[in-house]
């Protein structure tokens, strides 16, 4: 069993390494392109960070789908990575606001309401939708429902470049100039987001694979390995930006990066799932669905009627994640 979780870390490796690699050529991509920083950041980067979480269940599902215990490690990853972020994400960024307020001065967060608000809304019906197909076995209906989701997330972005500003800020150098002295051309950015989405895609399989022979020995269902630990070490890197923007006072930019991956994670790989899946889900699962729907509503709810964001609402995320964790051994 060491041999499988040695190679799990190291295709987790592989796989953030090479979001790194991805989110970097998408900078670089957009800047060439002619984008603002509110495109590249809320939509590129989130997009690339979020990449672990959906190519694993695409892999799980899509080429390793004849065996049932690859759509769970699937369909965990997919609603695990929402259920995540709108509770346990939630709570480390009031953890940060806590953790440095000498340096920020107070804990008050200042957000823009309206951002926070529109992103929620969006996760709150896109995941609501998702989920409730789960009990409608047709298959008309569930392509419906797929393509709405596709249309929502589609309509977001619209919302999002409407909104968005140009602004040519400092951007690290292409990683494949620095390390093999590329020009920062537009098919050597093409080439290093070729090459980190095969990297991606290999770390994806390797992890699948070897996640199934873990769960096995160790006795717990793959299901619940991928929809808690899964989303967990993916998210890292988009959780450790939110706590460095957290401790720079850029709360804006902080849980925007957070909520726009809830409205991604809620779409795009709710989608797949639903067409590509039998898409039944377990009690487990909706138990964490309907914590990550009244975490959202928490704080949705909070804005609308204080019209700021406070600690109470991103603890209250916490809770909700706790809640879940103890219904686990309450099923056993």
């Amino acid at each position: 069993m060491w041999i499988n979780l040695i190679q799990i870390l190291m295709s987790l490796a592989l796989i953030l390494i090479s979001c790194e690699f991805f989110t970097n050529g998408i900078e670089w991509l957009g800047r060439k392109i002619g984008v603002g920083d509110g495109v590249v950041g809320s939509i590129f980067s989130a997009v690339g960070t979020c990449l672990p979480e959906t190519m694993i269940p695409i892999i799980a599902i899509l080429f390793l789908g004849e065996d049932k215990k690859s759509v769970d490690v699937g369909v965990g990853a997919i609603l695990g990575a929402p259920f995540m972020l709108s509770t346990l994400a939630l709570f480390v960024v009031g953890v940060g606001v806590v953790l440095f307020r000498s340096r920020r001065g107070s804990m008050a967060l200042n957000v823009n309401s309206d951002i926070v608000s529109r992103d929620i809304s969006f996760f709150i019906v896109a995941y609501s939708v998702g989920v409730t197909t789960a009990f409608i076995n047709i298959r008309f209906i569930r392509v419906i429902v797929s393509a709405f989701l596709v249309a929502t997330y589609i309509y977001y972005i619209i919302l999002t470049v409407r909104r968005d500003s140009v602004n040519h800020g400092y951007l690290d150098k292409l990683y494949l100039t620095k390390i093999l002295g590329f020009k920062n051309n537009v098919p050597d950015i093409l080439l290093q987001i070729g090459i980190a989405l095969a990297g991606i895609i290999f770390g994806a399989n390797v992890f699948v694979t070897n996640m199934e022979t873990v769960s096995e020995y160790i006795g717990i269902t793959p299901l619940i390995l991928s929809l808690i630990v899964t989303p967990i070490v993916t998210e890292l890197p988009e959780k450790f930006n939110s706590i460095i923007w957290i401790a720079r006072k850029k709360d804006t930019l902080a849980l925007g990066n957070i909520t726009g991956a809830m409205v991604f994670q809620s779409c795009i790989p709710v989608s797949i799932g639903i067409l590509a899946t039998p898409w039944r889900l377990s009690s487990h699962i909706i138990v964490s669905s309907v914590m990550a729907t009244l975490s959202a509503a928490t704080v949705y709810f909070w804005v609308e009627d204080k019209g700021k964001l406070n600690l109470v609402p991103l603890f209250a995320g916490g809770a909700f994640y706790a809640l879940f964790i103890v219904s686990l051994f309450i099923k056993g």
